[in-house]
C-alpha cells in the first residue's frame, strides 16, 4: 500500500499550483549536461587552484585549511545543502507573487543570522581552532586563529550565493549558477598568483573568489526578474521552509562532528606527520571532482523535476525518475571508482608542479583518495535517495538516517584508521553509504514502493565491469613512468585511464546497456 507523503500545512492560505508555464520545462539532458559542463569547468579550475596553493609551505597551508574548515563546518547547514533542499520544494508549490515574497524574506532572514554567526565566529576563533586541533598538534595553532578570523565573511557570501543559486535552479536556470565556482576560482588563482605570499592575503583571496561567485549569479536573477529585496518580514511559507531546514541541523551537527574528528586525527603529531592536512585536501579536491561531475551534476538537474512530480503527486513518474536517475548516476560513478583505486597516485600527482615534490602529502593523498574512492558508487546512491526524500517534504526521515550514519562513521574512524591508516578513512565512509543507503531504499520503498529489481540487475552489471575496467587500467599503469611529479601522473591517467575506459564502454556496448548509448551518442558531438 502506497503512503503518501506529508500533507501541505493546513495552516497555509490557498496558494497557486506550480505551473510549467512559470518556468517552461528543458529538457532533463540538456539541464544535466549544463549542470555538468559546469561542474567539469569548476573542478578543473578547482584542481589549477589546488596545484597553485600546493606551491605553500606546509606550515602556512595546512594553517589554511584548518582555517577555511570553520565556516564549511556551516555553510552545509545555512547554505548550499540545507537551503537547495528544503527552499525549492516549498518555492515550487507557490504562484510567482507569492514565490518573490517568499524569497524576499527568505533572504532577509539568512542575512540577520550570518551576521550574527560571523561576528561570534570571529569572536570565538581561538576555541573553535582549539576544538579542530589535536592536542599535540602538527598545525600552527597561533597561525590558524589568524586566519580563521579573516575567513569568516566567506559564510555571508556563499550563504547569499546559494539563495542566487537555488532562486535559479528553481525555475531550471542552471548555466549561470553552474558556471558561478569557475568564477570563485579563477578569483581565487589570480589572487595567489598576483598578492603577496602571506597568511593574510591568501585568506583574502578566498574572500574575493566568494565575492566573485555571487556577483556573476546577480545578472541572471535580474533578467529572470528572480532578484530579492532581502526584508525581515514574515511569510506564510517560510515557516515551513524553516520546519525543513531544521532536521538539517540534525545531519549537519552530526557531519560537523564527523568532520571535526577527521580534523583532530590529522592534526594529531602522534598519529601523522606535518603535510597530512595537505594531503588530506589533495584527495578531497579529486574526490569532489569525480562525486561533483557524475553524481552531484545530475541529482541537481533531476531535483527540481522530482519536486514538480511530488507537488503534482505522480507518484509513477516520481519512481521512473528514481530508477532512471540511480541507473544513469551509477553507470558513470561505477567505473570513476574503479579508476581512481587504481591510478590514485597518478591523480595526486597532477598537483605537483615541481619535481622535489613533499612525499609526505603525496603518499597521504594517495592512501586517503583510494579509500574514498571505493564509496563512490554507495554515495551516488545516497545522493539520489536523499533527493526524493527532501522533494516529498520528508527531510526529517532523511536527515535522521544521515545523521545516524555519520555517528556510524566516526565510531568506524575509531576502528579502521589505527588499523590500515589512511586507508581506513575511505573504508569508514563506503560502509557507512552502504548502510544508509540501505536504510533510505527500505524506507522509500515503504512509502512509493522501491525499484529494487531494476537497481539491483543494473548494478549486477556495472559493477564487475567497473572492475574489469580498473584492473586492466591498473596493469597498464605498470608499464608507465612512475608518478609522483605531474607530467608521469598525467601520462598515466590519460593512457591508463583511456584504456580502462575504453574496455569498460566496450562491455556495457556488449551487454546491451540503454545508458552506454547516450554516452556514444555525447562523444561523437
Amino acid at each position: 500500500m502506497t503512503v503518501p507523503p506529508a500533507a501541505p500545512d493546513p495552516n497555509l492560505p490557498p496558494q497557486g499550483p506550480a505551473s510549467p508555464a512559470l518556468a517552461p520545462r528543458r529538457s532533463l539532458r540538456v539541464n544535466t549536461l549544463i549542470i555538468m559542463a559546469g561542474t567539469l569547468g569548476s573542478r578543473l579550475s578547482g584542481i589549477v587552484r589546488t596545484q597553485v596553493m600546493a606551491l605553500f609551505g606546509n606550515t602556512l597551508l595546512d594553517a589554511f585549511l584548518v582555517a577555511v574548515k570553520v565556516p564549511n563546518l556551516l555553510r552545509e547547514l545555512l547554505a548550499e545543502g540545507a537551503l537547495v533542499n528544503s527552499f525549492i520544494p516549498v518555492y515550487k508549490t507557490l504562484d510567482d507573487a507569492g514565490r518573490r515574497a517568499l524569497a524576499s524574506a527568505f533572504s532577509g532572514v539568512l542575512i540577520a543570522v550570518n551576521l550574527m554567526l560571523m561576528a561570534l565566529g570571529i569572536l570565538a576563533a581561538p576555541f573553535i581552532v582549539d576544538l579542530l586541533l589535536a592536542g599535540s598538534p602538527n598545525v600552527d595553532r597561533a597561525l590558524a586563529v589568524y586566519m580563521t578570523q579573516l575567513v569568516m565573511p566567506f559564510l555571508m557570501l556563499i550563504s547569499l550565493a546559494s539563495v542566487a543559486m537555488g532562486l535559479l535552479n528553481a525555475d531550471e536556470h542552471f548555466r549561470e549558477s553552474s558556471f558561478a565556482p569557475v568564477a570563485f576560482n579563477l578569483a581565487g588563482i589570480a589572487a595567489l598568483l598576483l598578492l603577496p605570499d602571506t597568511a593574510t592575503w591568501l585568506a583574502f583571496g578566498w574572500l574575493i573568489g566568494g565575492v566573485a561567485q555571487l556577483v556573476v549569479q546577480l545578472p541572471a536573477l535580474r533578467r529572470f526578474g528572480l532578484l530579492p529585496t532581502p526584508a525581515l518580514r514574515g511569510h506564510p511559507a517560510l515557516g515551513r521552509v524553516l520546519r525543513q531546514m531544521a532536521p538539517f541541523t540534525l545531519t549537519a551537527g552530526a557531519r560537523q562532528f564527523l568532520n571535526l574528528y577527521v580534523t583532530r586525527l590529522l592534526s594529531n603529531a602522534q598519529l601523522f606527520p606535518a603535510g597530512t592536512q595537505s594531503g588530506y585536501f589533495y584527495a578531497e579536491t579529486l574526490f569532489t571532482t569525480v562525486n561533483g561531475l557524475f553524481v552531484v551534476s545530475p541529482a541537481l538537474a533531476l531535483f527540481p523535476r522530482f519536486s514538480q512530480h511530488a507537488a503534482e503527486k505522480n507518484w509513477l513518474e516520481f519512481r521512473t525518475l528514481t530508477v532512471q536517475a540511480i541507473r544513469t548516476t551509477t553507470f558513470l560513478a561505477a567505473p570513476m571508482s574503479a579508476l581512481l583505486v587504481a591510478l590514485a597516485p597518478y591523480a595526486v600527482s597532477i598537483f605537483n608542479l615541481r619535481p622535489d615534490f613533499d612525499l609526505t602529502r603525496f603518499v597521504a593523498g594517495t592512501l586517503i583518495l583510494r579509500g574514498w574512492a571505493l564509496a563512490l558508487v554507495p554515495w551516488a546512491v545516497v545522493t539520489l535517495l536523499l533527493r526524493t526524500f527532501y522533494a516529498r517534504e520528508r527531510a526529517r526521515e532523511a536527515v535522521t538516517v544521515s545523521a545516524l550514519g555519520f555517528v556510524l562513521e566516526v565510531a568506524l574512524y575509531r576502528v579502521f584508521v589505527p588499523t590500515f591508516g589512511l586507508l581506513g578513512f575511505g573504508l569508514s565512509t563506503t560502509i557507512s553509504g552502504l548502510i544508509i543507503g540501505t536504510a533510505l531504499a527500505l524506507l522509500y520503498r515503504r512509502a512509493l514502493g522501491f525499484p529494487t529489481r531494476a537497481v539491483a540487475s543494473h548494478l549486477i552489471r556495472v559493477v564487475p565491469l567497473a572492475l574489469v575496467a580498473g584492473l586492466v587500467a591498473w596493469l597498464v599503469s605498470r608499464l608507465m613512468p612512475a608518478p609522483g611529479f605531474v607530467v608521469p601522473g598525467v601520462i598515466g591517467l590519460a593512457v591508463a585511464g583511456g584504456v580502462g575506459l575504453g574496455v569498460y564502454l566496450a562491455g556495457a556496448l556488449a551487454l546491451g546497456m540503454p545508458e552506454v548509448a547516450g554516452v556514444l551518442r555525447r562523444l561523437r558531438r
